[in-house]
């Protein structure tokens, strides 16, 4: 189809562009921006007046439901969750069921996302079999079938001779590895230690849970020369251990969920199970402090740690109920409330949506690195269209995802997205828009 997005503000956070222009869309690239070629006939027009025109977000942590989790969220409705957010790539953790650790299994999550021609999924790969921790699996072959890297979702690889034998061979062909940090023993608790945990009688998750692992990947990479991804980065320790490995070279990454950037432990309330999260929810220091170091790029991304969860899952005791939370809908509009109390310019803050996830993915995304994440001509057409002046309230009972849990119900938020573009197609437009 032929697009032409008529009068929107065009944000390249990637190249500083930001002018009102015209943008034309055909065979699914960004033929012009501004100088629309004489005799381009479009077969849709979309009136952006008053709106924004941004890269398709990329979110780096979003689980799907599939395979094996249809009860708790179909791909047919997280994928339409994810292009209502404006959201058009999304990675996928490992831990499914079957854990994605064969080919065929990384083909049919593909097969079957490519089909609904809504978001992108790049998948990862689990980094030992059945996420045991203990065997590697056959990296080369899941990168043929499209993993992007290579992790072990929420389950801490506690035999660091295995994690050291990963980075080794991960470094010999290039691959990213994708790693929660969290010490196995410490990080069996439910909620952050600190007064509220004791208060409450949780069993409590301390700050060198996260620490004491990230030390130790830290060393591992400085010897093996591999890049890692550090996974919802929660205290501001680690921020600062991140910090240091940065200013030492090494080549690493790191992103933050948006439960960590907004909430504190404090939240938790009398036992609201919709805050039982993982990583748990920290005091107000680490998140102060998880802002302040996504504002500087000390962290890269900023993801919306999309885990569905079925009501009977979460309809339990705090400690007994499944973490997790629904948030692709809720990523676009949590980053420019962050933006906004930060005092950040509106480019800064989509970097931690776009450029900034697209380039930790990097050269894993083959011949869409040089676009995605960006608007560029000739590039890929991944666009997010929304009216940054429109304000919306969140509703868990209307949010598209099956799973309807977020600590974020009812909340004022900034940003309504009024069209998404993924690969050239409408894959999302608010009714009341042309």
């Amino acid at each position: 189809m032929k697009i032409l997005i008529r009068n929107g503000r065009v944000i390249d956070p990637a190249s500083n562009h930001d002018r009102t222009a015209d943008v034309a869309v055909a065979a699914g690239r960004i033929v012009a921006i501004g100088n629309i070629p004489a005799g381009f006939a479009p077969a849709k027009v979309i009136d952006a007046t008053g709106c924004l025109v941004v890269p398709g977000l990329v979110d780096l942590s979003a689980r799907l439901g599939e395979p094996g989790y249809e009860h708790e969220g179909m791909l047919e409705s997280e994928m339409a969750a994810a292009v209502a957010g404006g959201v058009t790539s999304v990675v996928c953790p490992p831990d499914t069921d079957p854990v994605l650790d064969e080919p065929g299994l990384v083909d049919m999550l593909k097969y079957r996302s490519e089909k609904l021609h809504q978001a992108r999924v790049f998948p990862l790969g689990a980094l030992t079999r059945r996420l045991e921790g203990e065997v590697l699996t056959e990296m080369m072959e899941l990168t043929e079938s499209g993993c992007v890297g290579f992790g072990q979702a929420e389950v801490p690889l506690a035999n660091t001779q295995v994690l050291q034998r990963a980075l080794q061979y991960a470094s010999t062909y290039g691959y990213c590895v994708w790693l929660r940090p969290q010490e196995l023993h410490l990080g069996r608790g439910v909620a952050a230690s600190g007064a509220l945990a004791t208060r409450l009688g949780l069993p409590g998750v301390p700050v060198a849970a996260e620490t004491i692992a990230l030390h130790t990947i830290l060393e591992l990479m400085a010897a093996s020369g591999a890049r890692v991804h550090l996974c919802r980065i929660s205290s501001a320790a680690g921020v600062a251990l991140v910090r240091q490995a940065k200013d030492r070279g090494l080549a690493v990454t790191c992103d933050v969920s948006i439960n960590s950037l907004h909430l504190t432990d404090v939240d938790i309330g009398y036992f609201d199970s919709r805050m039982r999260l993982n990583p748990p929810l920290r005091q107000q220091r680490d998140r102060d402090a998880l802002r302040q170091a996504l504002a500087d790029g000390t962290i890269d991304a900023l993801v919306s740690d999309h885990t569905p969860v079925s009501e009977d899952a979460k309809t339990l005791p705090f400690a007994e109920a499944e973490p997790g939370a629904t948030g692709l809908e809720l990523l676009l509009g949590l980053a420019l409330k962050w933006g906004q109390e930060s005092g950040l310019a509106l480019p800064r803050v989509l970097a931690v949506l776009t450029s900034g996830p697209a380039r930790v993915l990097g050269g894993a995304l083959g011949t869409l690195q040089a676009s995605l994440g960006r608007i560029v001509e000739g590039g890929v057409a991944d666009l997010c269209i929304f009216d940054a002046h429109a304000h919306w309230t969140v509703d868990a009972g209307s949010l598209r995802s099956q799973a309807k849990h977020t600590p974020f119900s009812g909340y004022e938020l900034p940003a309504r997205v009024r069209c998404t573009i993924a690969a050239g197609n409408v894959a999302h437009e608010a009714r009341g828009r042309a």
